[in-house]
C-alpha cells in the first residue's frame, strides 16, 4: 500500500505561515494606516493649541500704544508658545511685509506666506501646515483690522519626533511579535499535526485492514471531535469486518453440509440394489437439503433487496390471530416432533396494517429460532392481541433465556447467539427486524432465565380497507379454518 506523505512538516510549516501573515498584516496596517492619523492629530493637537492662544495675543498687540510695546509683546508671545510671532502688514496689493518680529534676524521671509495671505484677504483666522527653509510648520493667522494681520509659526519637530518615536516601536515590537508568532504559531501546529499523524496511522493500519489501532480521542476542540468520528467509524468497520468473517465461515459451512449431503445421497440413490424404504428415506433427506440451500438463498436475496431499496410491502387489512394460527400449524408436526408443547393463543381477530406475506415470514422465523434454540419438551406459544392501540405478536417460551451480552446484538445481521442448538446463517432475525420497521412496526426481545418474549408491534388501521364485492373481509382465515 503507498503510504500517506506525512502531514507534520507542511501542515506545521503552513500554520505558522499563516499565523506570521495575520501578525505581520496588522503590523503593516498600523505602520501604514495608524502611524499616519497619529501625526495628523498631533499636527491638528499643535494647530488647536496656537489657535487658542492667537487671539489673545492679537488683543494685546491692539492694545499696544507703542512699537516697543508692541515688540515685547510679540516676543513675549513667542517666548509662551515656543514659536515664532510676526507682525505682517501691506506691502503691495499681493506680498506683506514684517513689521514686528520675535526672530528678526529671519528677515522678510514670510511676506508671501499663504495663510497669512488667506487671513488679510478673507479678514477671518487661517490655519494649516507651512514648509520653511525645508522645515514642517503649524502656523496661524489671525487679522488685526487695517490690512494687519499676526502670524503664528511653531515647528513641527517634537511630533515629528514622536512619529519617529512610534514607528521605531512599532518596528521592535513588530519583529519581536512576529518572531513569538511564528514559535508559537509551528509549535501549535506541531500539537495539532502530532495529533493528526496519530489519525492517519489509523487509517492506514483500517485500509490494510488492521481494527486494532485505537485513536486518541481526548480533548474537546474539531480535531477530538474528528477522533471521536474516527474512533466510532473504526470500531464498526471492525464489527463488519468480524461480521464478514463469521458470514464467509457461517456461510461456506451452510452450503458446504447440504451440497455434502446431497452429493452423497446422489451417489447412495445411483445404487440399484438400494431398497424402496431406504431410497425413499434418502429422498427426503435431500428434499430436506434442498430446502435449506433454498433459505438461505432467499434470505441472502431479501437482504440484499432491502439493502437496495427493492423490497415493496403490502398495507393492507391483515388478521395477525389468524397469522399466527397459520405458522403455528406449519410448525405443528416440527414441534411434536422435538417434543414441544406448542399453543396458541388469540380472543378474536387482531386487525392489522402489514403485508400479509412478510408478517408470516417474520411470525416464521420468530417460532423457527425458538424451536431450534430451546431443549426438547419446552413449551412454546404463540399470542396475538390489540394493546395500546397497536396490534401485537407474541412468540414466548420457556426455554434457557437469551445471555443479556447477546440481547442487544440478535437482530445484526450474520449475529448468532452462543448455546442452544445454533445453527442457521444468522440472518432471520435481522431480515424480521427490518421487515418490521418497513411495515411501520418494531421487533423487540425481552429474554430472562425460563423466559424469551419476542414481541412484534404493527400499526392498526384507522378505518376499514375497502374490500372486493363478494371477498371476505378474512379470506385467508376462512380458508384456513
Amino acid at each position: 500500500m503507498r503510504k500517506l506523505p506525512a502531514p507534520g512538516a507542511t501542515l506545521s510549516v503552513k500554520l505558522a505561515a499563516v499565523l506570521l501573515g495575520v501578525v505581520t498584516g496588522a503590523l503593516l496596517i498600523v505602520y501604514v494606516v495608524v502611524v499616519p492619523r497619529l501625526e495628523d492629530r498631533l499636527v491638528d493637537a499643535k494647530l488647536d493649541q496656537l489657535e487658542r492662544a492667537v487671539p489673545s495675543v492679537a488683543s494685546e498687540l491692539r492694545e499696544s500704544d507703542s512699537r516697543v510695546d508692541a515688540q515685547d509683546t510679540v516676543t513675549f508671545a513667542a517666548t509662551s508658545l515656543n514659536a515664532r510671532v510676526v507682525v505682517l502688514g501691506p506691502l503691495d496689493e499681493t506680498r506683506m511685509i514684517s513689521l514686528y518680529d520675535s526672530n528678526p534676524l529671519r528677515g522678510d521671509d514670510v511676506g508671501d506666506d499663504r495663510i497669512a495671505r488667506a487671513a488679510r484677504e478673507t479678514g477671518l483666522a487661517r490655519s494649516g501646515r507651512a514648509t520653511r527653509d525645508e522645515r514642517e510648520l503649524a502656523e496661524v493667522a489671525y487679522p488685526l483690522g487695517g490690512d494687519l494681520v499676526v502670524l503664528v509659526s511653531a515647528p513641527l519637530d517634537d511630533v515629528f519626533a514622536t512619529v519617529r518615536l512610534v514607528r521605531r516601536s512599532v518596528v521592535i515590537a513588530g519583529l519581536v511579535a512576529l518572531l513569538a508568532s511564528a514559535v508559537a504559531g509551528y509549535l501549535a501546529a506541531l500539537g495539532l499535526t502530532r495529533r493528526l499523524r496519530r489519525l492517519e496511522r489509523a487509517a492506514e493500519g483500517i485500509a490494510s485492514g488492521d481494527f486494532t489501532v485505537r485513536v486518541d480521542t481526548r480533548g474537546s476542540d474539531e480535531v477530538a471531535e474528528l477522533a471521536r468520528g474516527f474512533e466510532s467509524m473504526r470500531e464498526r468497520l471492525g464489527h463488519l469486518d468480524r461480521v464478514r468473517r463469521e458470514f464467509i465461515a457461517n456461510a461456506s459451512h451452510e452450503l458446504r453440509t447440504p451440497l455434502f449431503s446431497l452429493g452423497g445421497f446422489l451417489e447412495l440413490l445411483s445404487d440399484e440394489e438400494l431398497g424402496a424404504e431406504t431410497r425413499r428415506e434418502f429422498l427426503a433427506e435431500t428434499q430436506a437439503q434442498v430446502e435449506r440451500l433454498t433459505r438461505l438463498a432467499t434470505d441472502l436475496l431479501d437482504l440484499s433487496r432491502l439493502d437496495a431499496g427493492q423490497l415493496h410491502v403490502e398495507e393492507t387489512e391483515v388478521d395477525v390471530a389468524a397469522a399466527a394460527r397459520t405458522v403455528a400449524e406449519e410448525f405443528r408436526a416440527v414441534a411434536e416432533a422435538g417434543g414441544h408443547d406448542l399453543r396458541v393463543s388469540a380472543n378474536g381477530p387482531v386487525h392489522a396494517v402489514a403485508d400479509e406475506q412478510r408478517l408470516v415470514q417474520i411470525a416464521r422465523v420468530l417460532v423457527e429460532n425458538a424451536l431450534r434454540h430451546t431443549p426438547a419438551g419446552t413449551p412454546l406459544e404463540i399470542s396475538a392481541a390489540e394493546e395500546n392501540g397497536r396490534a401485537v405478536l407474541v412468540v414466548r417460551d420457556e426455554g434457557p433465556g437469551v445471555p443479556e451480552a447477546d440481547q442487544e446484538h440478535l437482530f445484526e445481521r450474520f449475529y448468532r447467539a452462543e448455546g442452544g442448538q445454533a445453527s442457521g446463517s444468522g440472518l432471520g432475525l435481522a431480515i424480521a427486524s427490518e421487515l418490521a420497521t418497513k411495515m411501520g412496526g418494531a421487533l423487540t426481545v425481552n429474554s430472562v432465565p425460563g423466559e424469551t418474549v419476542f414481541r412484534l408491534e404493527l400499526p392498526r388501521p384507522k378505518e376499514p380497507f375497502p374490500q372486493e364485492k363478494g371477498t371476505p373481509r378474512h379470506a385467508h382465515e376462512t380458508a384456513h379454518r
